[in-house]
């Protein structure tokens, strides 16, 4: 079943549940899936890696509202975003530890031929495409940045 209908679906059952956080969560969600969509030149269809990178927009939007609150010392709201960032997170493939990041870093490397950070952009951008919706951007910059430095 395709996300979408997943979404769909899962809205249902949220209502007919009474769950209104998990609702709220899902209809942010199906909202973002439908604004690609109906974007100029999007066809009314959605690859796979788009909807990855819209679930993973909306998860980094929680939890750096999150991180906000919890400076602010707002209790009430840093539940809700983190709350929110679970459902979201539910619909994400598992993310791939840092031992896992590390070692396909280190066969980019080599498949680049890579020989120092003048040649960052070259490894970010088969590392982007490698770990869409698999592994955070952050931990990978910085993980290529490292290996590289170590060269």
């Amino acid at each position: 079943m395709a996300l979408f209908e997943q979404i769909t679906e899962d809205i249902k059952k949220a209502m007919l549940a009474r769950e209104k956080e998990k609702l709220e969560s899902l209809r942010a969600i199906k909202s973002a899936l439908l604004l690609a969509r109906t974007e100029k030149g999007a066809g009314d269809t959605i690859s796979e890696e788009t909807e990855l990178k819209i679930l993973q927009k909306l998860l980094n939007q929680r939890k750096e509202a999150a991180d906000i609150y919890k400076q602010q010392n707002r209790e009430d709201l840093w539940k809700v975003e983190v709350t929110e960032a679970g459902f979201i997170e539910a619909y994400l493939p598992k993310m791939l530890s840092e031992e896992e990041v590390v070692a396909q870093v280190k066969m980019i490397i080599a498949e680049t031929g890579a020989k120092g950070p003048s040649d960052m952009g070259k490894v970010m951008g088969v590392a982007t495409k490698k770990f869409a919706g698999k592994a955070d951007n952050r931990l990978v910059s910085s993980k290529v940045k490292e290996l590289l430095a170590a060269l």
